[in-house]
């Protein structure tokens, strides 16, 4: 069975002030969300149900825990309000925004979403999948969304927009540490809505070493 529509109005697009806060706070405040992306006549949309926040330069679980800015982390650095796109494991691309005040690293990774519209656009582009593994993880959602390399550095005011959506009750917010990580996974800076079917499956702590 096709997820169905989350019943509410999705409001006005969060201005770039929205991203320059602590990376924390803004993955919290994230969910509930609407992610939209917009591709030729394709739109595509999902509430923001699971983040995960990546921070500067001492967080050893964040790509910014290098020696300086490079090639792959620099979009981490600002302006706030952009996309930071990456390729993973060979086939996945993760989606992340970008916090924080410019020279400062930051970025939100959008670890899962409940669709809202263009369901059947994000089920094509999943090769049938249905159900929440349309988009129950960060690899998952962005290929639902279609989103890759070439939406790296992307300002979120055009093709990839978030807007205003229904903040969750904060009862049903919860925190964990982060998922799929050799170093830095016991942060607790992973946030979810309790009990929403979209919510990934992946297990916290350390990441397993591969045979």
């Amino acid at each position: 069975m096709s997820p169905q529509p989350v019943p509410f109005s999705p409001g006005p697009i969060l201005p770039p002030d929205f991203f320059e806060r602590t990376t924390e706070t803004v993955a919290r405040e994230l969910l509930g969300k609407v992610l939209v992306t917009s591709f030729g006549q394709d739109v595509t949309a999902g509430r923001i149900v699971e983040t995960e926040a990546y921070l500067g330069v001492g967080d050893p679980g964040s790509h910014a825990a290098t020696r300086g800015i490079t090639p792959r982390n620099r979009v981490m650095y600002g302006p706030p309000g952009h996309a930071y796109v990456y390729f993973t494991y060979g086939n996945h691309h993760m989606l992340n925004l970008v916090t924080c005040a410019e020279g400062t690293a930051g970025a939100v990774l959008i670890r899962a979403i409940e669709p809202t519209q263009g369901i059947e656009v994000m089920v094509a582009r999943r090769g049938g999948r249905t159900g929440v593994d349309v988009t129950n993880g960060p690899g998952k959602l962005a290929q639902a969304l279609g989103i890759d390399m070439s939406h790296n550095g992307m300002e979120l005011a055009g093709s990839i927009v978030v807007l205003e959506g229904q903040a969750p009750p904060p009862a049903d917010v919860s925190a964990s540490g982060r998922i799929g990580l050799a170093r830095g996974h016991d942060l607790q800076l992973r946030f979810y809505i309790s009990g929403n079917p979209f919510v990934s499956k992946g297990r916290t702590g350390q990441k397993s070493p591969r045979s």
